[in-house]
């Protein structure tokens, strides 16, 4: 399997970097591992899927991130 950097992921769905770095830390989307350059690596599949649901929760059902973190528990 290929992981996605987190440069590719972002692109990806069409978001920042930072965005992604966000709700790594908030517990919402967990990287797989790291490369041996220390870069983030996430499931090619899982973590575009779970950040299109992160970001329909928020801006269509206007969800906030305490409500999205219970709902992913």
């Amino acid at each position: 399997m290929t992981y996605l950097k987190i440069g590719e992921l972002a692109k990806e769905v069409g978001c920042l970097p930072s965005t992604i770095h966000f709700y790594t830390q908030e517990g919402l989307l967990q990287e797989v591992k790291r490369s041996r350059g220390g870069y983030r690596l996430y499931d090619p599949v899982e973590a575009p899927k779970r950040l299109r649901q992160i970001f329909n929760l928020q801006e269509k059902k206007r969800w906030r991130i305490e409500e999205i973190k219970k709902l992913f528990k």
